[in-house]
């Protein structure tokens, strides 16, 4: 990926603009494109570590950090206040591996090749969590909507269980797949480890998985501190920046990844991407989200704005319509993305 090294020349330029106090939108625009390429270092550190780790370890890590980057950015947006952001973000980065990164995968792999099989299993797997997911936003939303709740307190409380539960079923999935199934699930991981031994060595797997993580934490910093300035500059509301920007600039490495493994016909590892993201996002990053809130005196609940809960149901009926036969074509990454384009369209104007 040598563009992602040319985008590290954003990294020294949004440091500069910060400390030069520069304007907001400038200081916003370069964090977000220096945060892209180091996701993609992040990315490219983890996948190196779990070379080290044996496949086991190595998919529970590629699975633990797969959303490192995003899961920094939403929290000091949390830590600042911005919870409309952040609740955003989170609805914002299903939607995009559900209907933009499983989309796209599939339109460019079913242009090379006709049709496109994986693994059965895992698309059941797949279908279960986005289920689940499901299921756990739903039902803080109806109880938030059916019990008047001005201080949102009874919804924290909840949203404090539902996220426990969310959690267990999220290690559970890596139990079957990563454990007591493993045999069933082949390549399975997050990217194609096993291919070949790692290229680094342990120590610059390490340092840079914490120089990477490090240097997104203080560009997260700029980013957030200066959104509220930048998006009215830009016009945009907070909510459209969490749904689109935000899931993009966090994941763009893994979506580029996502859709370079459907063009060389490993549909397995580009619907585990895109899917497993998703599914780990819902299930892990925003219990996690939670948690965190309460532990900073910024209680968020899990009880989401009713047009992104039904755009998140619209999005998991679409998907797993397209997974559910374990097969895929150009024309139904086509509409995947057709379908991103019109919930897209709808919160620009939401």
């Amino acid at each position: 990926m040598n563009w992602l090294r040319i985008l590290l020349l954003f990294v020294p330029s949004a440091i500069i603009a910060e400390l030069m106090h520069a304007p907001p939108i400038a200081v916003f625009l370069l964090s977000a494109a220096a945060i892209i390429p180091l996701s993609g270092l992040l990315g490219q550190a983890t996948e190196e570590l779990a070379g080290h780790t044996g496949p086991t370890i190595g998919g529970l890590l590629n699975a633990t950090l797969g959303n490192l980057a995003e899961l920094i950015i939403a929290t000091l947006a949390l830590r600042a206040g911005h919870l409309d952001l952040v609740k955003a973000s989170i609805t914002g980065s299903i939607l995009g591996n559900l209907l933009l990164v499983l989309g796209a995968a599939q339109l460019a792999g079913g242009l090379r090749h006709k049709v496109q099989r994986f693994n059965p299993q895992l698309a059941g797997m797949s279908v279960s969590l986005l289920v689940i997911s499901v299921v756990g936003m739903v039902v803080p939303a109806l109880f938030h909507a059916t019990h008047p709740d001005p201080g949102r307190i009874r919804s924290v409380q909840l949203s404090a269980y539902v996220a426990g539960f969310l959690i267990v079923g999220y290690l559970l999935s890596l139990l079957y797949s990563m454990g007591t199934h493993r045999a069933v699930f082949g390549e399975g991981g997050h990217v194609a480890e096993g291919e070949s031994g790692p290229s680094w060595s342990l120590t610059r797997s390490l340092l840079t998985l914490g120089a990477a993580a490090a240097t997104i934490g203080l560009l997260s910093e700029f980013l957030v501190g200066s959104v509220e300035v930048a998006t009215g500059s830009l016009g945009l509301s907070e909510v459209f920046v969490g749904l689109i920007v935000v899931p993009i600039i966090g994941n763009a490495a893994e979506h580029s990844t996502a859709v370079m493994m459907a063009m060389r016909n490993r549909m397995d590892l580009a619907v585990n991407i895109a899917i497993g993201s998703s599914a780990q996002v819902s299930l892990l990053i925003a219990p996690l989200l939670v948690f965190f809130g309460l532990a900073m005196g910024k209680p968020m609940d899990l009880a989401f704005q009713p047009m992104e809960v039904v755009s998140i149901i619209l999005a998991v009926s679409v998907a797993s319509a397209v997974v559910r036969d374990a097969e895929s074509n150009w024309l139904e990454g086509a509409f995947l993305l057709l379908a991103y384009g019109i919930l897209g369209t709808l919160f620009f104007f939401f």
